[in-house]
């Protein structure tokens, strides 16, 4: 299933870095993205689940990288990065606007 993935933190840097999913379960997410993480660091990453008239849904989750591997990218210069990340604490966030940034909550 692929889904908007956006990084906000890893480790104790935050960041802003976006990635499409491949594979999402209640156990975590597999997702690609453009940047390199380290393995067995903490992350706390939204995953938009949908949009539409009622607004928009992230699902918004703290876990920790698991794994990762990286591709030649066919788009760009620069790599394809596949991150497995794993799923421990998450809250849903609705929006009442596809406008509104995650920080806004209906």
């Amino acid at each position: 299933m692929e889904l908007p993935v956006e990084i906000i933190r890893t480790g104790s840097d935050q960041v802003s870095e976006t990635g499409i999913t491949r594979n999402i379960s209640s156990g975590g997410i597999l997702f690609v993205g453009e940047k390199p993480m380290e393995v067995d660091s903490p992350v706390e990453y939204v995953v938009t689940l949908a949009s539409g008239n009622n607004g928009v849904v992230h699902l918004r989750c703290m876990g920790k990288v698991l794994r990762l591997e990286t591709f030649p990218s066919e788009e760009s210069e620069a790599p394809s990065v596949v991150v497995a990340v794993s799923l421990e604490r998450y809250e849903f966030q609705r929006f009442k606007e596809k406008s509104l940034s995650h920080a806004e909550v209906a």
